[in-house]
């Protein structure tokens, strides 16, 4: 129902905040944060109206549901993963996306950091892995490459994956399969910043892991390990399992998929590979590391995964949806190909029969947790938090243009260098997936205004669901904000060093791509943002449905407030006023 508080302690003392907070102290020992990338809240909607009976049906009605909610923006995975572990935005983390780019560093490499401090690519992303480039094992002549599976090969010789059920041994440490020397330097030290330390402000599993209590987490970058947080010496997450999703794609019996490409490539081997993250999450439910095997060390009080299934089954135009085996001879064939994304049935955008099946993937998943957390006497100390680092844009294939940026890029850079002939290279960095993020080798306002000035005037070619190509105006833009305009936008000083020179808000469709995608994410689309949020603990949190405007952001501090721990030791809260999710506190912050 609209307009009423959508959290509250179940308890006589339900009035008292402090008394609140007491409860919860005595009762949430333990917090699952699942993130369904790419899920929408029309997803869950749809979902639950044909699945009365499932388990994210349970959730979502035995639980407090946020109908608007949305995410950080960009709706980037690492700036959408840091907002749920911090509390902040990227105005205070300082996260933008996974590749951008910092006028406060110098570029990765350096060893004398003398002089003016130049700015430099700051990518936290796959290719820090220190084997980023294994032989493509389906066809080794090729010149294809892939990052390894576990990015440093600790468990693969030369990362050459034949058997992926054993990255369960991956360490509980992966970042000790990243190159230091792919990460941006920090001009007053010299040394690389490692991606913990780049973050702005603190994490959840900081603040819980120095209350003495265990924490864990698994994503698809090892790199993803920023999120222990700065000054953190990278251990603040006791058990991190982040097999990497942009290496090949293999079967259970070690054969390449068909499709020869990563885990994203193929819906069924996206299932696969989430299907690792499942395993090890019910083996932290049972007390285990993420590998199920050794001493029993306890359920961790905060842990969980993203899954990349739905986010497939929307980029993909067709794909598998299941792995078929083994047979009689070990062999595995694919079930036939179904239809990505969105399909229109009685005038309505609704998920086609590929991401059908990624949400029941993902539903059937959920429910096999949730059966161990029963199972294991902890549904009453157990508190499920559902939500998406981002949506996913466009929803209808009619709106789809995708435009190749290349040269958009090289054009502006033409233009520039025919005026500044001292400087011929004015685009420095670019995130362009379904938003613009541009960084410019030159930051006054004449420069940012000159980058929008030819992004607007200027028309691109774009290629539309059916394979026409047509022409588009601006660029494929509907806003451009630069220069003081994207400070004001993000929230931060025109001088501060991390946000964008240039950002450009995507018309509804548009995707930065060259290749066969049909929906992206990473801008500002309402599609990008509007994503699901629930929080289920059964006498602890009331059922109600909500439809307060909120934001991921507000998940680390109802976290903690959860767990019986302080909302406001998380800077991010004192720095911008996050609140817990509406009905489970008002003061100090909450």
């Amino acid at each position: 129902m609209a307009g009423v508080a959508a959290l509250a302690i179940a308890t006589p003392w339900a009035a008292s905040p402090s008394s609140a907070v007491a409860a919860s102290q005595s009762q949430i020992k333990h917090v699952l944060l699942i993130s369904v990338d790419g899920m929408h809240q029309s997803d869950l909607n749809w979902y639950i109206a044909n699945h009365p009976n499932s388990e994210l049906a349970r959730l979502a009605t035995g639980g407090a549901e946020y109908t608007h909610a949305q995410t950080a923006d960009p709706s980037d995975s690492d700036p959408g993963g840091t907002a749920l572990m911090t509390g902040g935005d990227p105005k205070v983390t300082g996260i933008y996306y996974d590749d951008e780019y910092s006028h406060g560093v110098f570029p990765p490499g350096t060893t004398n950091c003398s002089g003016p401090v130049p700015g430099g690519n700051v990518i936290y992303d796959s290719p820090d892995d220190n084997l980023p480039a294994v032989p493509d094992l389906l066809n080794n002549g090729s010149g294809n490459t892939f990052p390894s599976f576990d990015e440093g090969g600790s468990i693969y010789s030369g990362g050459i994956d034949t058997n992926p059920s054993l990255i369960m041994n991956l360490s509980p440490r992966p970042q000790s399969g990243l190159n230091p020397a792919t990460y941006p330097v920090n001009p007053k030290t010299c040394q690389p910043i490692q991606p913990w330390d780049f973050l702005g402000v603190n994490t959840i599993f900081q603040v819980i892991h120095n209350a003495g209590l265990r924490t864990a987490w698994s994503d698809k970058h090892a790199i993803y390990t920023s999120f222990n947080g700065p000054g953190s010496n990278g251990m603040s997450i006791d058990d991190f399992f982040g097999p990497e999703i942009d290496s090949q794609a293999v079967e259970p019996n070690g054969v390449p998929y068909p499709v020869d490409g990563a885990w994203t490539a193929d819906n069924a081997a996206t299932k696969q590979y989430d299907s690792y993250k499942v395993q090890a999450v019910v083996n932290w439910v049972n007390g285990y590391e993420h590998s199920g095997t050794g001493p029993k060390v306890g359920t961790p009080a905060i842990y969980g995964m993203n899954f990349q299934t739905v986010s497939t089954a929307e980029k993909l135009k067709s794909s598998p949806a299941v792995l078929i085996g083994p047979n009689a001879q070990g062999k595995y064939t694919e079930g036939p190909p179904l239809v990505g994304g969105y399909i229109t049935v009685d005038g309505r955008q609704v998920p086609g029969p590929l991401l059908q099946s990624a949400l029941d993937y993902v539903n059937d998943s959920v429910q096999k947790i949730a059966d161990t957390i029963k199972a294991d006497g902890e549904a009453d100390s157990t508190a499920i938090i559902l939500t998406a680092k981002h949506g996913q844009s466009p929803q209808n294939n009619s709106q789809l243009q995708r435009i190749d940026d290349g040269p958009i890029i090289a054009g502006v850079n033409a233009a520039w260098a025919a005026k500044h002939p001292s400087n011929k290279t004015l685009v420095v960095q670019e995130a362009d997936d379904d938003g613009l993020l541009w960084w410019l080798s030159d930051r006054s306002q004449a420069a940012a205004d000159f980058a929008k000035n030819y992004l607007w005037t200027h028309t691109a070619p774009a290629v539309n669901y059916v394979g026409q190509t047509v022409t588009v105006q601006h660029s494929g833009l509907r806003q451009i904000y630069a220069g003081r305009q994207s400070a004001q936008f993000f929230g931060v000083s025109k001088s501060d060093p991390h946000h964008p020179d240039v950002f450009g808000i995507s018309q509804v469709g548009t995707i930065y791509t060259t290749g066969s995608k049909i929906a992206e994410h990473g801008g500002d689309n309402p599609a990008d943002r509007d994503v699901p949020l629930l929080v289920y603990a059964p006498g602890t949190v009331e059922p109600d449905q909500s439809s307060h405007s909120v934001e991921t952001t507000q998940v680390a501090p109802t976290i903690l407030k959860l767990l019986g721990l302080s909302p406001t030791s998380l800077q991010a809260v004192q720095k911008e006023g996050t609140r817990v999710l509406p009905g489970l506190g008002t003061s100090n912050g909450d």
